[in-house]
């Protein structure tokens, strides 16, 4: 028995090696794909691959080097030769751009480019020798991942020796600011043998005309197969304004087979084919495009710039590796014929609502109720804490932090002791000369600030404990404090993040270089953020003003991984930032979450690889978020900025749900007004605070909640609150050792105790009123009695005290320990707690001491709930 053992114990490990051998290449090369690295130029990826040294599957990133076009309609094309000798199989595209700025890219194989540049002109050429298309991305197309054992072909001596990435910039009005671009792709690559091999069949019309003002336009294309059977398992489509539907077909012996149909106006992906379609010797590929010259004054032609037209039907097939052939074109119609048994549907628009037309643009703006329903389906596939909370947040008017002799207040945290920390600018300011159009700052001279920066202040009374931060900074940005209560903070002049200890002078650690802005991983340019997990270690920066990412370190200041690339559209796609201005840590999902600033939203992300997870984004945050706040329980707090001249949004806070992105509540100061609030921090009791940069303040605001007992469920298990200022959830340790029953006997039994109990009370309130009078006359009479028989003596005197006494003691102990008002008036239908009557944490009269002679009249005394809040 001990020999088998240790044959098991030595064979395991070498089972789980082969093991490793059949596993997806997708699913190992998963922790690599997003080890993306920074450029010089400002790109946010390196053009260099991701190899593992044990494992076959590695990454590339291709990527325009920093570019900026000069005119419309502008071709660059740049190249990457294959990073290994031998042959490789691409499995994967994971495109980076956005259509607000690219109109299309196209992704070449071919054995030697054009040029040696490091980017050129695409008039030159993009290959000296035959070129073959690999992918295409156009409006905002998400990725396009392979089949199981397939793969493009590259490498070895017959595949393609380099890259050539396309990128078509259509109007250069995005590049108002000069800024540069780095669109591209990331390829996934494998060295594991694909047994089926991957192609590209292009179907492109050359030679169409459409009239002006013609309202239907047909572009036929056709072609007789004659090569090997293939597969076709994925489809795009690709017209430019005036293509209304793209439909592609296998025609066989007459009968008409669909590939795949849709409208150029949605995204321009590689949708998959419904039902797999072979193609097989003498079959004909056909498609059309149906387009309109609506509105058109001249004819349209087609060509290269965005006013012309293209008439292009993409298909990605596999074929056996010894026949396959890695690209095929149609450019022709060579059986017009054909097309007068063409189905129907090839002749009808496909519809395209204002939404898809949103998603289109990148835009994520949800119907309320369907996007509270996707948001609180998507928690609950997560397991995420799902929340019902009812409460009001008020500013604290008694707090004097308003009256604070601050500088710009730039960052707030709270330290494990709960004490408020603040971070201010001092005697400095940030203002339009404080930086040159390079981000280098130019008001050196003034040395660093003198006054401390760093301010501990009693979070009740706003008493200084202590301060740091002299000599040390030039204009502070932003704030947190890990777990150890060290400070963590950002320099946006300094170009720097900052960590040290509570009472440290000196830095117990730096990151970035000082007064040199960069795009690398050792260079920051005005980092806004930063958080640091508190399982790990690991050290995540917002980058920021100029560089628009978001950066990993490892616990002592080692560069992991980063992600995020800018856009210019103020609506980016998930992942696009314009000034990620604010981080929050959840560690409870682990998740990041990131106020986007100038997209007005929240974007949060799995933190070990930067996945997207969800976007949080109301029309009441109007075009700016400042900053978030996350509270352990499920709450997100959140400041917007001013609204825009002509919008009408108020600058204001937030508390929404984590999971289902809800606003519960939002909140306005009482004394004064927010000028720029910029930054915002909260505590478990919902205590929060906001600091001004503009008014130079700091806010404090406290919740005003009044809540029954009510139950919670979280991750699975009921939460019990009680009936107090603020809701207690208990640890998940004493929930499972004391769950609250949800046996529906129980609740029953329960709920007619309850009732049982009301409907006796009443009985007894109305008998009490009736026999109060009938005591009152029998006490009179008994008096008159007493008086006219004093001479019987004192034994009959003792008789009738005594049983008066009896008679009023019991009437007393009936009303105090069975008649309770507050249960009375929650039995009756025009008294309401909002749906919490029947849940009392106080149990049935029953279970009262009867000598409690307690008034229970007092719980009537409580002011009411305040209004439940309105959601967007």
């Amino acid at each position: 028995m001990a020999g088998l053992l240790i044959n098991v114990l030595i064979l395991f490990p070498v089972f789980q090696t082969i093991c490793l051998g059949f596993r997806s290449p997708l699913s190992i090369f998963k922790r690599y794909k997003d080890t993306a690295r920074s450029l010089p130029s400002g790109c946010l990826a390196s053009n260099r691959p991701v190899i593992s040294p044990r494992l076959s599957d590695f990454a590339l990133d291709i990527r325009m080097p920093g570019v900026t076009p000069k005119q419309s309609d502008t071709y660059l094309c740049m190249s990457v030769p294959l990073p290994v000798d031998d042959e490789a199989y691409v499995v994967d595209f994971k495109p980076y751009a956005s259509m607000d700025t690219v109109h299309h890219m196209l992704l070449f194989g071919c054995s030697e480019p054009s040029s040696t540049e490091n980017y050129w002109d695409c008039d030159e050429g993009t290959c000296k020798d035959k070129s073959n298309i690999l992918y295409a991305w156009a409006r905002n197309a998400a990725s396009t991942r392979l089949p199981k054992d397939v793969g493009f072909r590259v490498g070895g001596e017959t595949g393609a020796k380099f890259f050539v990435l396309q990128v078509h910039y259509g109007d250069i009005g995005a590049f108002r600011d000069k800024h540069k671009d780095c669109s591209g792709v990331t390829l996934h690559l494998t060295h594991q043998k694909q047994p089926l091999i991957a192609g590209m069949y292009l179907m492109m019309s050359v030679n169409t005309v459409i009239p002006p003002g013609e309202k239907v336009v047909n572009a036929d294309i056709a072609c007789r197969y004659k090569r090997f059977p293939m597969h076709l398992f994925a489809y795009r489509v690709h017209t430019h304004r005036l293509g209304k539907v793209v439909s592609g077909y296998r025609v066989r012996n007459g009968q008409w087979t669909l590939i795949g149909r849709q409208s150029p106006q949605l995204p321009q992906a590689f949708y998959p084919v419904g039902h797999p379609v072979d193609v097989s010797y003498d079959d004909i590929l056909a498609a059309r495009c149906v387009f309109s010259g609506e509105g058109r004054t001249t004819e349209t032609h087609i060509g290269g710039t965005a006013n012309d037209e293209m008439c292009n039907f993409y298909v990605m097939y596999y074929m056996e590796a010894k026949h396959a052939v890695s690209y095929m074109t149609c450019t022709q119609n060579a059986n017009p014929e054909v097309f007068r048994t063409i189905p129907q549907e090839a002749n009808i628009p496909v519809p395209v609502t204002s939404d898809m037309l949103k998603m289109a643009h990148g835009h994520h703006e949800e119907t309320k109720d369907t996007g509270k329903s996707s948001l609180l389906q998507q928690a609950k596939n997560e397991g995420e804490e799902i929340l019902d909370q009812d409460f009001h947040i008020e500013e604290a008017v008694e707090w004097p932090g308003l009256d604070l002799k601050l500088g710009q207040v730039s960052g707030l945290a709270l330290d494990p002791e709960n004490n408020l920390v603040v971070f201010h600018r001092g005697d400095h300011v940030w203002d339009e000369n404080s930086f040159d159009s390079n981000f280098v700052y130019q008001q050196r001279g003034l040395g660093p600030i003198e006054q401390n920066t760093i301010l501990v202040l009693n979070p009740s009374n706003a008493k200084l404990l202590r301060s740091l931060g002299k000599s040390l900074f030039y204009l502070p940005h932003g704030l947190s404090i890990d777990k150890n209560g060290n400070y963590w903070v950002t320099d946006v002049a300094l170009h720097q993040v900052f960590k040290l200890g509570p009472d440290d002078k000196e830095p117990l650690l730096i990151l970035g270089v000082a007064l040199q802005p960069g795009s690398d991983k050792n260079h920051f340019c005005q980092p806004t953020d930063v958080a640091v997990d508190p399982i790990t270690g690991s050290i995540y920066v917002s980058d920021g003003y100029c560089n628009s990412r978001i950066l990993q370190f490892s616990s002592n200041g080692l560069y992991l991984m980063q992600w995020g690339e800018g856009t210019t559209s103020g609506r980016g796609r998930p992942g696009q930032f314009l000034i990620p201005h604010s981080l929050t840590l959840i560690p409870d999902f682990r998740q990041l979450c990131v106020a986007d600033r100038e997209n007005g939203r929240i974007q949060c992300f799995r933190l070990e690889t930067g996945e997207f997870i969800k976007e949080i984004k109301h029309k009441s945050f109007g075009r700016e978020l400042f900053a978030v706040s996350y509270v352990p329980g499920g709450f997100l707090f959140a400041v917007n900025g001013m609204p825009y001249p002509g919008e009408v949004e108020p600058v204001q806070g937030f508390v929404m749900n984590f999971s289902t992105g809800e606003i519960i509540d939002s909140f306005i100061p009482l004394r004064k007004n927010f000028q720029m609030p910029h930054d915002v921090v909260a505590s478990e009791d919902k205590t929060v605070f906001i600091g001004d940069v503009h008014a130079r303040a700091v806010w404090k605001f406290g919740s005003t909640e009044k809540l029954e007992h009510r139950s919670v469920k979280k991750a699975g298990i009921e939460v019990q609150e009680t009936k107090e200022s603020e809701p207690t959830v208990e640890a998940r340790s004493q929930l499972e050792s004391k769950p609250e029953s949800t046996d529906p006997l129980k609740k029953q039994e329960k709920q007619h105790l309850v009732h049982q109990n009301s409907t006796g009370v009443s009985f007894l309130l109305v008998t009490a009123l009736l026999i109060i009078p009938v005591i009152v006359l029998m006490a009179i009479l008994m008096y008159i009695q007493w008086r006219k028989t004093t001479v019987s003596g004192a034994d009959g005197e003792h008789k009738l005290d005594s049983s008066s006494r009896r008679i009023l003691g019991r009437l007393r102990g009936k009303a105090s320990s069975g008649l309770n008002l507050g249960n009375f008036f929650a039995s009756h239908k025009g008294y309401s707690r909002k749906g919490f009557d029947r849940l009392s944490t106080e149990g049935s009269d029953q279970e009262k001491d009867e000598d409690d002679g307690s008034d229970s009249e007092e719980e009537c005394s409580a002011p009411p709930l305040p209004p439940a809040p309105s959601s967007s």
